[in-house]
């Protein structure tokens, strides 16, 4: 059968492509060899937001007579209900893309897919039978696995991924996070605020170490104030299973090697692209460091072969891809389109408090040479945030002192996710700090504290 385009992989990137492609006029098909949505949809992004919800809820139960609230029976987490009620979010919303490929009029191949020269996908599909499907344009968008460590390999029981950390039939009373990004950061809070004791064990000098210091600093005081323990310089050198239990030795900077018995070890060390036997060597399309080399708008060094997501340079995120979707698809069909801003694109990690943040960090403005000015203003000086309860955190801003262009915006605290888009755009319209102190934040609210995080950097602030 011959498609006008044919895109591999139905992740954020996948069936962004595939949704635009139709939407103008082309003949449409889309390859997944497991659930529509890929992994950040049932693996990822939403059954985790999932799990941090039922964290959140769980929390503020135990804390509800400090706004007045008093509870009649103590509140308990039903592990297997929380882990069913993340799995049920994961399937409506596959649901919910299936139906808008549907809709879109988008054959879905199910199979794996690989590419072949001229222009040939062949799928493979789980019965063995392997199907053959030609099309004007391919696109990869084949996204990421969990990475391991060489000496700590992953048994899917006692050492573990992200997968099976968010489907455990039994909630685990010890457990070890190898790395303090997003993923690990994320499912660390989660267990911890559950009940699980938790250890969190970072490579890296501070926890969250792509965020700006300040963030670092504050998530790492808010998570041991929660319980948590957190080990940073910290190399988790063995992991043996001794009668069901994990003895794991840490060699740390401070304390030299550490023993340490738990649960469950979850590794969360990163990703590594699924790019192995898609059949890049066969067409010949060239590969630097486990990633596709791509051009500015994702086309490949082959004609017709192009790549999107967590396979290809920047950030692996979801909304990284699906803007690369979007571009790669209308350069595509001809449109006038310019190329990714990737010093532009929003970190978001939802932890309790949430980070948040674009742009540069303080330290990397000044190793570019920049002169700045720096704003910083604290939850604990918001009416909204001391209403709502939740005064740990801050928003703080970096300009360049000469033009006063907004150079970097890092959040952390209560619905800061929500918030970090009014900084995206306003870089992207090369706004002022006196842009922003130009439009009126409404009061009281949590995004207020942005306009004063910014007149506190022009020396400008009232409630500082």
């Amino acid at each position: 059968m011959k498609y006008d385009l044919i895109v591999i992989g139905s992740g954020p990137g996948g069936y962004v492509a595939a949704i635009r492609a139709s939407q103008q006029g082309k003949k449409t098909a889309l390859v997944e060899r497991a659930e529509v949505g890929g992994i950040c949809l049932n693996w990822g992004c939403i059954p985790t937001k999932a799990l941090l919800k039922s964290a959140e809820v769980f929390t503020e139960c135990k804390h509800a007579q400090s706004y007045g609230i008093n509870l009649t029976d103590e509140a308990a987490v039903d592990f297997p209900a929380v882990i069913g009620r993340s799995r049920d979010v994961a399937a409506a919303m596959s649901r919910g893309v299936q139906f808008l490929l549907k809709k879109n009029n988008i054959d879905i191949l199910q199979g794996f897919g690989k590419v072949k020269p001229g222009k040939i996908v062949e799928v493979a599909s789980e019965d063995g039978k392997i199907a053959q499907y030609e099309a004007d344009y391919i696109i990869l968008a084949v996204g990421a696995r969990s990475r391991e460590l060489p000496d700590i390999k992953q048994d899917g029981v006692h050492i573990i991924g992200y997968r099976e950390a968010l489907t455990l039939e039994k909630q685990p009373e010890t457990m070890l996070v190898i790395g303090s990004g997003a993923i690990g950061s994320e499912l660390a809070y989660f267990y911890n605020a559950i009940g699980t004791q938790v250890t969190l064990a970072e490579y890296m000098p501070r926890i969250l170490p792509a965020e700006d210091e300040d963030s670092s600093k504050q998530i790492e005081r808010s998570m041991k104030k929660a319980g948590m323990k957190i080990m940073t310089e910290a190399s988790v050198e063995k992991v043996e299973i001794v009668d069901g239990t994990c003895k794991v030795s840490i060699n740390t900077k401070r304390k030299g090697v550490v023993e340490l018995e738990v649960d469950v070890v979850l590794s969360a060390v990163g990703v590594v692209t699924n790019i192995e036997n898609i059949g890049l060597e066969e067409v010949g399309i060239k590969t630097e460091k486990g990633k596709i080399i791509v051009d500015d708008f994702y086309a490949t060094d082959i004609p017709g072969y192009y790549a999107i997501g967590d396979i290809v340079h920047g950030p692996a995120l979801a909304h990284t891809a699906s803007h690369e979707a979007l571009i790669c698809i209308d350069k595509i069909g001809g449109k006038d389109v310019h190329p990714m801003d990737y010093g532009n694109i929003p970190s978001c990690t939802y932890i309790t408090p949430e980070v948040a943040s674009v742009g540069l960090t303080e330290a990397k403005a000044l190793e570019e040479g920049y002169e700045i000015k720096v704003g910083k203003f604290p939850f604990t000086a918001s009416g909204k945030a001391t209403a709502a309860g939740a005064k740990d955190g801050f928003i703080k801003v970096i300009f360049d002192a000469k033009t006063n262009l907004l150079l970097g915006v890092h959040m952390v605290g209560a619905h800061v996710t929500e918030m970090i888009a009014e900084a995206v755009a306003l870089r992207q319209k090369k706004a002022t700090a006196q842009d922003i102190l130009a439009a009126v934040h409404p009061h009281p609210t949590m995004s207020e504290a942005f306009m004063e995080a910014t007149s506190h950097a022009m020396d400008e602030c009232v409630h500082l």
